[in-house]
């Protein structure tokens, strides 16, 4: 029989509570802390801050959090999977890196960061290309209103997280990864569903 593996998601949203993760890694057995940052708005306002400051761009509070949590994350085995990398995953993985540093266990943290999903830079290029980029509801294409356009992310699904958890993770940073596609990724690896 396949042991079971225990998930634990710890964030809804960015501002939801941060004492939530903490209690979830204290006092449960868990095998996956699994954090979802990203709403539509959330993005646009990650976007603007990225745009003033290209070292921002994603969820600020996931760092200390990590750092708080690194030596129990450590000790206990539990990897972490989260899209707190909102428009910059790479800039929240090195600060997340840097946090473990600090703490001395930079050596015993391994991150990976997924990213491709921002598209604001190809819009013109995938415009140009024939693709009308539609309103779902207006039907209308992207162009007539692509100057107001702040941000652009495609969803990515659970596969490249399940490629970093494999290529043996600990913290999985992403940027737009569906809900659904961060809690299935550990148990796509875990079970090696297909």
């Amino acid at each position: 029989m396949t042991p079971p593996l225990r998930i634990a998601a710890g964030q809804g949203f960015w501002g939801d509570w941060l004492e939530a993760p903490v209690r979830q890694v204290e006092r449960g057995p868990i095998d996956y802390l699994v954090m979802d940052y990203l709403a539509e708005v959330t993005m646009s306002i990650l976007q603007k801050q990225r745009a003033r400051d290209p070292a921002l761009g994603y969820a600020r509070d996931f760092v200390p959090l990590m750092e708080r949590l690194l030596p129990q994350l450590v000790e206990r085995r539990i990897r972490v999977v989260a899209n707190a990398g909102g428009v910059n995953p790479i800039a929240c993985a090195e600060a997340v890196i840097a946090a473990a540093r600090t703490l001395g266990l930079g050596g015993r943290v391994r991150g990976g960061v997924i990213t491709g999903d921002d598209l604001l830079d190809r819009l013109d290029e995938l415009m140009a290309a024939g693709h009308r980029l539609a309103n779902l509801d207006t039907r209308q294409p992207l162009r007539s209103v692509r100057p107001a356009v702040q941000s652009a992310n495609a969803y990515l699904g659970a596969w490249p997280v399940v490629d970093a958890l494999r290529r043996g993770a600990d913290i999985v940073i992403t940027g737009r990864v569906t809900d659904t596609g961060l809690t299935l990724a550990p148990m796509i690896h875990t079970f090696g569903w297909k």
